[in-house]
């Protein structure tokens, strides 16, 4: 996959978007979206062997079981007990998010790790809807996959998620199919 110009005028306008709602990070989100990555210039060779070894970190959130989605597919789910109405509302986009992530560049591993200590933290900081941005960037180089890996590995982990209430991709201003409204269940039900 190769990086355009409008990729990087397209994560600008977005952040700039974020701050002019007044979108305040989490205290506790470790994702570091702003800063370069470390060993950049691996970071193709790392993710392929992360993807091809088995899983090292312990995890709550199952790999078995990932259904391919494509990366123009909105994706939507909801508990079976969810009222309608807040399901509408929320696909509209009429439920404030109040804490983002963004897992770009991320390996399967890291995504993982980094989309549980962000739905842990907004949870105990009584956040009720997030957006995660997953991307729609189809496989990883040399991967052999041909769908968009972080998002179709998203869009399982969170339907087995007891926290997650329900989750939608979100509108064009806020990422539409590369990202999702995240309804969590704040309350200790």
């Amino acid at each position: 996959m190769t990086h355009s110009p409008s990729d990087d005028d397209d994560h600008n306008a977005f952040r700039q978007a974020l701050e002019a709602a007044g979108v305040q990070r989490l205290k506790l989100n470790r994702a570091a979206t702003g800063r370069p990555r470390r060993n950049a210039l691996n970071a193709d060779a790392r993710r392929e062997a992360a993807e091809q070894a088995p899983p090292v970190v312990q995890s709550r959130l199952s790999d078995g079981g990932v259904e391919a989605v494509t990366p123009h597919q909105r994706l939507e789910f909801s508990i079976p007990d969810l009222p309608p109405r807040t399901f509408a509302q929320l696909k509209r986009g009429h439920i404030a998010w109040e804490g983002g992530l963004d897992l770009h560049g991320y390996t399967l591993d890291e995504a993982r790790a980094e989309l549980e200590s962000f739905i842990d933290d907004a949870i105990a900081s009584r956040v009720r809807c997030v957006l995660v941005v997953h991307g729609k960037a189809r496989g990883y180089r040399g991967s052999g996959a041909d769908y968009p890996v972080i998002k179709s590995h998203v869009n399982t982990w969170l339907k087995n998620w007891s926290r997650v209430l329900a989750f939608c991709s979100a509108s064009e201003i806020d990422g539409g199919t590369g990202a999702l409204y995240v309804l969590l269940r704040t309350r200790g039900d």
